[in-house]
């Protein structure tokens, strides 16, 4: 039996297997929520639709991804990451993972 829950949380660091980029998680779907027209554009690789899909802020970037599992691996750099909406997200950077505004407040 496999288990179905996402391998990665909010403000955690990963790094895109495909296309090298470094990001933080910033949402987490237990599984596709885009359209079938996304899906069909940009989602080349035709990853799963029934496993865990995450918005990423990208770093060095303005934008945000959203990206299946299975293209994502933990970032072990423990870097910081440059992105305009952190703050809209995280309070603090602690421990190699940013921390989501509301926890522990």
């Amino acid at each position: 039996m496999s288990d179905d829950s996402p391998r990665f949380r909010v403000g955690q660091l990963v790094h895109h297997r495909r296309f090298n980029y470094r990001g933080v998680i910033v949402g987490v779907d237990p599984e596709f929520r885009g359209t079938e027209a996304w899906y069909q554009l940009m989602a080349t690789s035709r990853p799963p639709k029934d496993r865990p899909w995450y918005q990423v802020l990208v770093h060095n970037a303005g934008h945000r991804t959203y990206v299946a599992e299975r293209n994502l691996e933990p970032d072990p750099s423990g870097e910081q990451i440059d992105h305009p909406e952190l703050g809209q997200f995280f309070k603090a950077f602690s421990g190699g993972r940013y921390v989501p505004r509301g926890e522990n407040d």
